[in-house]
């Protein structure tokens, strides 16, 4: 807090009274340095309303909170804090509440996401619409008889709507036509563009020569159609940024460097190679480096899909994004920055998104075709009029009707007409279609990869042998395990809780960081840690062991617990033909051991982020279409390479961006059933394209005959463009 000074010897006035209260020099430094502060952080878990509330209840009765707020779709929290709230202390409470939470770095992210191209969408449909009824209604009265002077009032109004409408709400159609063009190339959008603007051209010199017939309302009709086909194609989309931009959030923003022994906070960027860093137990190891000081276990999962804690000791090589678990950890940073590990697979995931979106949409094919013989006709179609008839307006006006007539309308509504309907269907069955081919690219899949952990399985480790166990130890059992936050003593305390055991009076506990939890009772030591800390062989299973006094060890044995609807997906896959694969970071064992339960003969362990890239890769590369499904900072890259790529809900947030489609729930069931729809969605794409291009054999010859006058153009475009929405629905009834 700053102090106000005053002069009691040498007392002046003021000019302005009001200056007197004014804040000094150092006032506004001292406001400068306590302005609240604003953090990110990431949830995974979160998946409803009521995780929302009790998140943001949770946070905003923390000390110091000013405001909070959780955005579902992002699974993230926005909090406004004083100075001197810590992002750790949140994530703990959070914690304490039952929600797993990540800290991200706020000047790395925008605050918050606004669909600003949605709302544009939107305005410029509006605005068509509007200008579209007002001239058909306008148009109403030309087709019913007026002529002369009043039709040509009626067109100099029209026209006075129209060019201003179109200025604004056909600008999607220019500047992607504009693009196209200036990279000698077409697209759909180059013929859209041409037929606006010679319906608008043509209709003007038509108004300006008193001449009978005016396209005013077809070039509203088109332009409005068409920015709904583009708006239903932005909606089945998800506005998300860009993996990589994701994985540079996750890093650690700020690090305890230690100097002379002194722990001084530094920002991440001031953190240099051969710097002493301390990492408390629950923070994540913001550099590359190597443990000088301290026992303790590291979470990998994220990094490496492993799925219990690794031992952590002087001389082991740690990760940045690694999680310390139990005890302090100094470690000397061996790289920082760009050379860090997070920011290198940060590199590969750039480099897979490079590589799919080189994909040629059915709508890209079909505009290849369209553009160019759309062009051509209209062409020959107004120098074969001006050849016959010798009048340019005649041969305009001819060639202008075989624009707008020919209808991009029914193929612009093609492909997002059926998106939307497929979109819709997969929503209710609880996928989240996020990109516009997303689709077309699952229709063509042939191979499968899983991940395995928090993929295939729930990622927590489950109790298989409470029945074997002696009773009489359970309630000691219980008391080491509900004094340790290891991932294998919560989930023994869960089991023994609910089997109906209490814990044992212990005293002396306490937690040796890297080994596990000891204890008194009865004048005994107890431990439940790690076998060879309790004088017992390892085996292969993933196991906790207890020792009472000197009596032999016993073993509680785990397995990862499958997550709902993993072993319908996976036999489903394969009955429907589709190669299955397992490819996983997780341990020999407990790979061999899933596959086995699965059926899934294809399997990989130990594997690296880059080497799950790389085995995806090299299937693409044969010739597969991959749908790789995954969760984890290790799956990243692999999901971005893929042909299409799936998510979970709970996935970490670069793991859901990377991903085309995001699964809301924890089933996995649905996934064979959305191969099957994207096979159906895709067939009806090709239909709306039949549809289309037989509209068009029929009507190009009425509109080079010189019979498509602008009331058959309009009737005509929003037949096909019903026709092509009627058959899409039939998706959603299936």
């Amino acid at each position: 807090m700053s102090t106000v000074s005053t002069n009691a010897e040498h007392p002046s006035i003021a000019v302005c009274p009001a200056c007197t209260v004014g804040p000094s020099a150092q006032d506004i430094a001292d406001l400068e340095a306590q302005k609240d502060v604003r953090i990110a952080l990431s949830l995974p878990t979160i998946h409803c309303a009521v995780c929302i509330s009790a998140v943001e209840k949770g946070l905003a009765a923390y000390p110091g909170v000013q405001s909070a707020r959780v955005n579902l779709t992002l699974k993230r929290a926005t909090i406004e804090a004083d100075a001197e709230v810590m992002p750790e202390d949140l994530v703990k409470m959070l914690d304490s509440i039952g929600y797993e939470a990540h800290e991200l770095d706020a000047g790395t992210l925008s605050a918050t996401a606004t669909d600003k191209a949605g709302r544009e969408l939107v305005m410029r449909l509006a605005v068509a619409g509007f200008a579209m009824m007002n001239v058909m209604l306008l148009s109403v009265a030309v087709w019913s008889g007026a002529a002369d002077a009043t039709r040509d009032m009626f067109h100099w109004i029209s026209a006075a709507i129209t060019i201003p409408a179109i200025g604004f709400s056909a600008q999607p159609f220019f500047r992607n036509a504009w693009k196209a063009l200036a990279a000698r190339r077409l697209n759909m959008d180059v013929p859209i563009s041409l037929a606006i603007l010679l319906a608008v051209f043509t209709s003007i010199w038509e108004t300006s020569l008193g001449g009978e017939h005016a396209y005013f309302d077809a070039a509203l009709t088109l332009t409005f159609f068409l920015l709904g086909g583009r708006y239903l194609d932005h909606r089945t989309r998800a506005i998300a940024r860009s993996a990589a931009e994701e994985l540079a959030a996750l890093e650690v923003p700020r690090a305890l460097v230690v100097v002379d022994g002194v722990e001084q906070q530094v920002p991440i960027s001031e953190v240099s190679v051969g710097d002493l860093l301390l990492v408390r137990p629950g923070a994540r190891m913001p550099v590359d480096g190597e443990i000088v000081t301290g026992f303790s276990e590291i979470d990998r999962s994220l990094l490496t899909g492993e799925t219990l804690p690794v031992f952590a000791e002087p001389g082991q090589i740690v990760s940045a994004g690694e999680v310390n678990l139990t005890g302090p950890l100094t470690i000397r940073a061996t790289a920082v920055g760009g050379d860090t590990s997070l920011h290198r697979m940060a590199d590969l995931v750039a480099i897979a998104e490079s590589g799919r979106s080189r994909y040629t949409s059915l709508a890209d094919r079909a505009a290849g075709l369209y553009a160019p013989g759309v062009h051509i006709l209209s062409a020959l179609a107004f120098v074969g009029w001006f050849i016959w008839s010798g009048d340019m307006r005649i041969a305009i006006n001819i060639a202008a009707a075989v624009l707008i007539i020919t209808c991009p309308c029914a193929l612009g509504l093609a492909v997002p007409a059926v998106t939307t309907a497929a979109s819709g269907r997969l929503f209710r069955r609880g996928m989240l279609i996020k990109d516009s081919t997303a689709l077309e690219r699952l229709a063509e899949v042939d191979t499968v990869v899983f991940d395995k952990t928090g993929t295939l399985t729930a990622g927590t480790p489950e109790l298989t042998n409470l029945a074997a166990q002696n009773p009489d130890d359970m309630a000691v059992v219980l008391g080491l395990a509900a004094g340790s936050s290891h991932p294998l003593s919560v989930s023994l305390a869960v089991a023994l809780r609910g089997a109906g055991y209490v814990p044992a009076d212990l005293t002396d506990i306490k937690e040796v960081p890297g080994y596990g939890t000891e204890a008194r009772w009865n004048g005994l030591q107890v431990r439940l840690g790690r076998a060879n800390w309790v004088g017992a062989t390892a085996g292969d299973d993933t196991a906790a062991w207890l020792q009472i006094g000197a009596s032999a060890a016993t073993d509680f044995v785990f397995t990862d617990r499958l997550r709902e609807g993993a072993a319908d997906a996976v036999s489903g896959l394969i009955k429907a033909g589709k190669n299955v694969l397992l490819i996983s970071g997780d341990t020999t064992g407990s790979v061999r051991d899933l596959a086995e339960r699965l059926n899934i003969s294809d399997w990989t362990a130990e594997a690296l982020p880059a080497d799950k890239a790389a085995r995806v890769s090299a299937l693409m590369e044969a010739g597969h279409k991959v749908l790789m499904v995954g969760d984890g900072l290790n799956d990243t890259a692999a999901l971005a390479g893929a042909h299409v790529s799936i998510s979970p809900a709970s996935a970490l947030d670069a793991a859901r961006v990377a991903s085309d489609i995001v699964l809301l729930g924890g089933d996995l069931s649905p996934i064979p059933f959305a191969l099957e729809t994207a096979k159906a969605a895709t067939k009806r794409i090709r239909e709306n394209f039949t549809i289309a291009t037989l509209y068009n054999v029929i009507a190009v010859p009425i509109a080079v005959a010189g019979f498509a006058t602008p009331l058959v153009a309009a009737l005509a475009m929003s037949a096909s463009s019903i026709t092509v929405s009627l058959n899409a629905l039939r998706l959603a009834r299936k």
